[in-house]
């Protein structure tokens, strides 16, 4: 079967920089609900970026140590975002559907996987699987967004038996390589592609989609 990658730009909080991800090909878009994140977007804003989405092109609502049920329920203002990215410590285990789940994970060696591991083993007990989980980098106290690369090599192989978001410190320099290592089912890049915090740069956006796209595109050859 062959390979399919998909790109999300994280951190958007102007309505141009969604319209321009969507037009450049990416899959999905963040949106940062956290209130020390430099990527936060203004509530205000959420309608006006949600609109200059494309169908097809996914809205996820990034949340950092908010209890799943208040994220869930803070998201019906906009029914347009019905996928939950959460980090933090010890995510719930809660059903939130209509929306999906990916947790997020910091990963710094062999004993982080373990903890992506048992957390997934719990999920499954109960029935509730996330839809995918998210590899970032470890950045102590700090939750996504760090520019921190991640061990693609320790990641390639693991098998967690559900869909996995390699991020962390991804950049059109280096996102090809680790697509080739790690064969993710999707990149996330936040940082690598702004000129600001929350401002995205298009052309950086361009190179980086370009990049990952031909990787998966000789993968596939």
């Amino acid at each position: 079967m062959s390979y399919h990658l998909r790109i999300k730009i994280c951190g958007i909080t102007r309505p141009a920089d969604a319209r321009e991800a969507g037009r450049l090909g990416a899959d999905a878009v963040g949106l940062n609900f956290f209130e020390g994140s430099p990527r936060r977007i203004d509530s205000a804003a959420v309608e006006d970026v949600l609109a200059e989405l494309p169908p097809f092109v996914e809205a996820v609502g990034v949340f950092v140590n908010r209890p799943l049920g208040e994220a869930f329920a803070f998201l019906e203002t906009w029914r347009r975002i019905r996928v939950v990215q959460w980090h933090g410590e010890n995510c719930g285990l809660g059903d939130g559907y209509p929306h999906r789940l990916i947790p997020a994970f910091p990963v710094r060696d062999i004993s982080s996987l373990a903890v992506v591991t048992s957390y997934i083993e719990a999920c499954r007990s109960l029935g509730r699987v996330p839809a995918a989980v998210l590899l970032d980098g470890h950045a102590p106290g700090q939750h996504g967004g760090t520019g921190r690369i991640a061990p693609w090599e320790l990641i390639a192989a693991f098998r967690p038996g559900v869909p996995v978001i390699l991020a962390g410190g991804l950049t059109s320099d280096n996102v090809a390589e680790a697509v080739r290592i790690v064969r993710p089912y999707a990149v996330d890049v936040a940082s690598g592609v702004e000129s600001a915090p929350g401002h995205k740069d298009a052309e950086k956006m361009r190179r980086f989609i370009a990049a990952a796209y031909e990787a998966a595109a000789k993968i596939n050859e």
